[in-house]
């Protein structure tokens, strides 16, 4: 059986989505924001939702979640999410989270750009105690964001940190930056309780993310180093591999680290 896939954005995320050419699965349509001559491609939202699907991806920002989130899960639709920062809105995410089990369907939050959120979630079961995500980028990433107000980007020669706080606050700041906080502090003691460090590095051409857990299990730490994407310098390549593992795993036999 053929799984209908949907998706929201075809940027850096989505295009390469589309061109792992995953078994089993079908991409039906394609919302964007503005009209391309592509036949798979729709920027008219009511176009879009005409057809069925039985998942579909967000790869859009915070406000296609806000805009179109619900209308996915009102319309049968598991919906997977990479901008989880947008749940930075307590209102939204209980709004889904509603939509979701009125209608039989899942709000599904990948692991996209951090890894470890299987330790941290099992953690969780036990307790956790304090949970700290440090995202360090080069100065570049952060043009057009209010780290521009803080510093002078063009001209730093050390790390700069533009932000340490609760993930509530710093991804509501730093909407296309610092969703993997989002997604870490929902998997552990939640957006109020989780900190966030979030540094400009001039000395490093990567992203990096450190993620540091304690609780009843112990503790532990984790640290990725990962290239940037051609398309978008906000965000590193493993995104969008991370995000082809997501959609694949929702029609394959063998499903790991679920």
């Amino acid at each position: 059986m053929t799984f209908k896939l949907g998706m929201i954005g075809y940027g850096a995320i989505g295009k390469h989505v589309e061109a792992a050419g995953l078994e089993n699965i079908e991409l039906v349509s394609v919302l964007v924001k503005r009209p391309r001559p592509d036949g798979k491609l729709t920027h008219e939202p009511d176009r879009f939702f005409a057809h069925t699907f039985d998942a579909v991806a967000e790869c859009a920002g915070h406000e296609a979640v806000r805009v179109h989130g619900q209308r996915v899960l009102e319309r049968g639709a598991d919906f997977l999410v990479t901008s989880v920062g947008a749940f930075t809105d307590t209102a939204l995410f209980d709004r889904l989270l509603a939509a979701a089990k009125a209608n039989g369907v899942r709000l599904i939050l990948p692991s996209a750009g951090i890894g470890a959120l299987d330790i941290l979630s099992s953690a969780a079961v036990g307790g956790l105690e304090s949970v700290t995500v440090t995202v360090r980028k080069d100065p570049s990433a952060w043009k057009g964001t209010v780290a521009e107000k803080l510093v002078d980007l063009d001209s730093l020669t050390a790390p700069h940190t533009v932000f340490d706080g609760p993930v509530r606050e710093g991804a509501k700041l730093y909407p296309q930056n610092v969703n993997i906080s989002a997604a870490a502090a929902i998997a552990g003691i939640g957006l109020d309780k989780t900190r966030v460090v979030i540094v400009a590095d001039p000395t490093i051409t990567t992203h990096i993310v450190e993620l540091e857990a304690r609780g009843a299990f112990g503790r532990f730490t984790f640290m990725e180093d990962v290239a940037v994407s051609e398309e978008n310098r906000k965000t590193g390549k493993l995104v969008a591999m991370a995000m082809v593992k997501s959609v694949r795993q929702l029609a394959s036999t063998l499903v790991v680290a679920a």
